[in-house]
């Protein structure tokens, strides 16, 4: 069992993370219907508080850069930047049976500047 952080540390969701969010959400009332749909989501965001509270649940995983860490919540992933001291941000939510490093290499561009946006806005 993973050891307790002393304190809950910020966790940032980028304008991608909470579209993924939505998507999530319309798919699984689609095709699961709207309780079975509000118990994912309710799991996400029980996954999503766990991190805040114990960041090093977070995983490194190759070939990415060290900053970009990883965090599976049932069957999507968390990918997470965690270059900004003190920070954690949600880059995208990532179905796990995707191809991660390519819908990655698509999503780059905007995350990069989504990043940025949100960084200017923290300070």
């Amino acid at each position: 069992m993973a050891k307790k952080s002393t304190r809950s540390i910020p966790l940032h969701m980028t304008q991608r993370s909470l579209h993924d969010l939505i998507a999530i959400e319309a798919y699984s009332v689609e095709q699961f219907g709207r309780r079975v749909a509000n118990q994912y989501l309710d799991k996400l965001e029980s996954g999503i508080n766990r991190l805040k509270e114990n960041p090093e649940l977070l995983r490194e995983e190759q070939p990415f850069h060290a900053s970009l860490k990883f965090y599976r919540i049932e069957k999507h992933v968390l990918v997470c930047e965690t270059g900004v001291p003190g920070k954690i941000i949600v880059l995208t939510l990532l179905h796990g049976s995707m191809d991660i490093p390519a819908r990655l290499a698509e999503l780059e561009p905007t995350l990069a500047m989504e990043v940025a946006v949100l960084l200017k806005k923290l300070k």
